[in-house]
């Protein structure tokens, strides 16, 4: 485990805007408690609570990555309208303590879903 600091800064804070993920012209996901995660060099990234997902429309897989930095990523792929977007979304099922906030939330991949967008 790495703890982030200067030469790998992450901060997560709450996002004032409502996040909605749609994908094959179904809404996927609607919140207005998603946090925005930034990290390094990387494009910030949206963790939406679960609750706030469409669950129905995922479908666990068995595809793994580890970051040092927050855990080990389960992935999952969405269904919707006859459409497939494999390993669309994933989620720190156990981040590391560092990494809290984020648990209980998923993150998409912006490529494999039609939108995600601020209201």
């Amino acid at each position: 485990m790495k703890l982030p600091g200067p030469d790998h800064p992450i901060e997560i804070q709450a996002n004032d805007k409502r996040v909605r993920v749609t994908f094959a012209g179904c809404v996927i996901a609607d919140s207005m408690r998603a946090l925005r995660l930034t990290e390094a060099g990387y494009q910030p990234v949206f963790y939406i609570p679960r609750d706030d997902v469409d669950m129905t429309r995922l479908t666990p897989s068995s595809h793994r990555t580890h970051c040092p930095y927050k855990g080990e990523a389960s992935y999952f792929s969405i269904n919707a309208d006859g459409r497939t977007a494999e390993n669309a979304a994933w989620s720190y099922e156990q981040p590391y303590p560092v990494m809290s906030r984020i648990e209980n939330h998923l993150a998409f991949y912006a490529s494999r879903v039609d939108s995600i967008e601020q209201l």
